[in-house]
């Protein structure tokens, strides 16, 4: 027994015992009883997966499995092949096809998941331009989502205008909102950054939930009407009758349109001169200020665009559930957008879509195994950051730097 297959085997033995410790008090503890017998059963059959697990990595150091992964290469490489001799713009249609034939196939649960996936994607690809682009760790982006819902709720109880009328509404006081959160900021990097962030986020929210002559406190905003169409009628003669969007398939539309924009919005953002002035400033801030980049200005403009998005999906959030209040808005769901960002691929459009489908789909399809599904799922998130920490779709980098070579 060699000293390297000791240690894996130490490791793996302190993992079992660590995770067992962690499970038994979600699944022994009942009121006033101890049991062991049901955490021993899931502890069993994770000792037993990971030890296979372990097995197969062993025997793919030592040579076993060579020729297995080169018919698994063989097959990925012609997939990539095939994949990649197709257009972008090809994928994209059959996507935008698939999705727009969903509500046909699908009931309402799978209907308000992915609307809430929807939802996401559109705030992943907002942060994806503060965090993923220009390389600012922003923790308080959930502030421009309740400023977007807001926005809308109140515009449309005390006004009466219409969600089409509210969303540029709402992306601009959004931006603005980016504008003075960012502008404090912007002279700090690293940790201090995170920390002003997230101080700003919680400053709105706590705003939000103590105005009361305005937000309504914690008591929220309730009444908000739902998205509305104009839509010729020819029962009576000819017409136009307003049609109140309050399905779920209709509300799907909506928020698939609202992605569909935020898509290529960000995508032309990304391969503008901007947005490579973003990736010179994250990659080395200073290099890029010496090579003329305004770094002052095109930081705050990220900030401003990434909230234009949050603004959208906040406005868009505030029609759906038609009432608005301060606990929707909380660091969980920052945190929440973070992930997304970061599972997914910082600077990653598909990384992004991803990521949001891993962290809001998956937890609901594994919703059966109740209290231990969140452990399963957080152990896979750490997984995956062990074993592709640059995310599940890495962004495609121009160039390398010189330490890369090295």
């Amino acid at each position: 027994m060699t000293r390297e297959f000791k240690k894996i085997l130490r490791f793996w033995g302190i993992g079992l015992v660590w995770f067992y410790f962690l499970l038994w008090p979600l699944m022994g503890l009942k009121g006033d009883q101890v049991s062991f017998a049901d955490s021993l059963k899931v502890w069993a059959a994770v000792a037993v997966a990971s030890g296979l697990c372990v097995v197969v990595w062993l025997l793919r150091e030592r040579g076993v499995l060579d020729p297995l992964g080169r018919g698994l290469a063989a097959g990925r490489n012609a997939a990539r092949a095939a994949y990649s001799g197709l257009p972008v713009w090809v994928w994209a249609l059959v996507g935008l096809a698939c999705s727009l034939c969903l509500p046909l196939v699908a009931n309402r649960y799978v209907m308000d998941v992915f609307i809430n996936v929807l939802v996401y994607v559109c705030l992943g690809l907002g942060l994806n331009i503060v965090v993923g682009l220009a390389g600012l760790l922003d923790l308080g982006y959930i502030a421009f989502y309740g400023v977007g819902a807001y926005t809308y709720a109140l515009l449309s109880i005390h006004f009466g205008i219409s969600f089409w009328l509210c969303l540029p509404v709402a992306a601009v006081f959004a931006a603005i909102a980016g504008c003075f959160i960012g502008y404090p900021t912007l002279r700090m990097r690293g940790d201090y950054l995170a920390i002003v962030t997230l101080g700003f986020g919680e400053i709105v929210r706590i705003v939000l939930n103590n105005w009361m002559g305005l937000t309504n406190g914690p008591n929220g905003i309730l009444g908000v009407k739902a998205p509305s169409v104009i839509w010729p009628s020819f029962a009576n003669g000819f017409e136009l009758e307003t049609i109140w969007l309050r399905s779920l398939d209709g509300l799907y539309y909506v928020i698939l349109g609202l992605t569909v924009v935020t898509v290529i919005s960000v995508y032309r953002l990304n391969y503008s001169r901007v947005g490579r002035a973003w990736e010179a400033i994250r990659e080395d801030e200073t290099a890029a200020e010496l090579m003329g980049v305004n770094t002052f200005r095109l930081k705050l403009l990220a900030y401003a665009m990434g909230a234009v998005f949050g603004g959208l999906a906040g406005a868009f959030f505030a029609a759906r559930f038609r009432f608005v209040s301060p606990e929707s808005f909380t660091f969980l769901e920052s945190a929440m957008v973070l992930s997304m960002v970061v599972l997914g691929g910082m600077g990653s459009i598909p990384g992004v879509i991803l990521g949001a489908l891993a962290l809001i789909a998956l937890p609901e399809a594994f919703r059966e195994f109740e209290l231990y599904r969140m452990l399963a799922f957080g152990a896979a998130m750490t997984i995956m950051m062990l074993f592709r920490p640059a995310g599940l779709i890495p962004a495609p980098r121009f160039g390398s730097r010189s330490e890369e070579a090295d």
